[in-house]
């Protein structure tokens, strides 16, 4: 699956969107394997930070004005928030830029990471690291959906719980597109989704 993923993450043209003036942030989206099957580590932010407290994000941040592009400050980002050297990233390429809804221009990047290192995070931004199976995203397992009208069209973004971590916003939107171009799952995030376990 990771062969795959490499493949059509290089493949993919990634949207550009007209961000003239908004500050930007790069974030990792981290991946790795464990016993053949992939899974994506995400971070639980802590909730003394002004903003996204207690949220489940990537790892990453606002590009620095020393930062050379934003794939530099996403692994700069990633080691300062959990420990991960820049130099044990493969970064595969980046994926749709996105606007926040605190009005930053966030790029992320997808990487590959092995399964030897042993994640720290910083107390002070991070509250916890963690790790879901791609397989669970590709099953769509949503708890609910959030519908955001943004530049002219709805996106219907699924909203997750795993293990008592809820996933949603744009972490869930980044992460959906990224199932839908690496590993064709074909989650729909244009059209409403109707399901019998739906909450409003």
């Amino acid at each position: 699956m990771l062969d795959q993923m490499r493949t059509r993450v290089l493949g993919h043209t990634p949207r550009e969107i007209e961000a003239a003036g908004l500050p930007e942030a790069g974030v990792l989206i981290p991946v790795t394997c464990v016993n053949d099957e992939p899974e994506i580590i995400l971070t639980l932010r802590s909730r003394r930070l002004s903003t996204h407290s207690g949220e489940v994000s990537f790892p990453g941040g606002r590009r620095d004005p020393g930062d050379v592009d934003l794939r530099y400050t996403a692994l700069r980002e990633t080691h300062e928030e959990i420990g991960l050297p820049p130099e044990a990233v493969e970064v595969i390429g980046p994926m749709d830029s996105l606007v926040s809804r605190f009005g930053i221009k966030v790029t992320p990047y997808v990487g590959i990471v092995p399964d030897i290192f042993d994640l720290q995070p910083n107390p002070s931004e991070i509250e916890e690291v963690f790790r879901v199976p791609v397989r669970y995203f590709i099953g769509d397992p949503r708890e609910m959906t959030h519908r955001i009208d943004y530049q002219g069209r709805s996106w219907y973004v699924p909203s997750y719980r795993f293990e008592g971590f809820k996933i949603w916003g744009l972490t869930a939107l980044m992460l959906t597109e990224l199932m839908n171009v690496a590993f064709d799952a074909r989650i729909p995030l244009h059209t409403p989704y109707e399901s019998d376990h739906e909450k409003e």
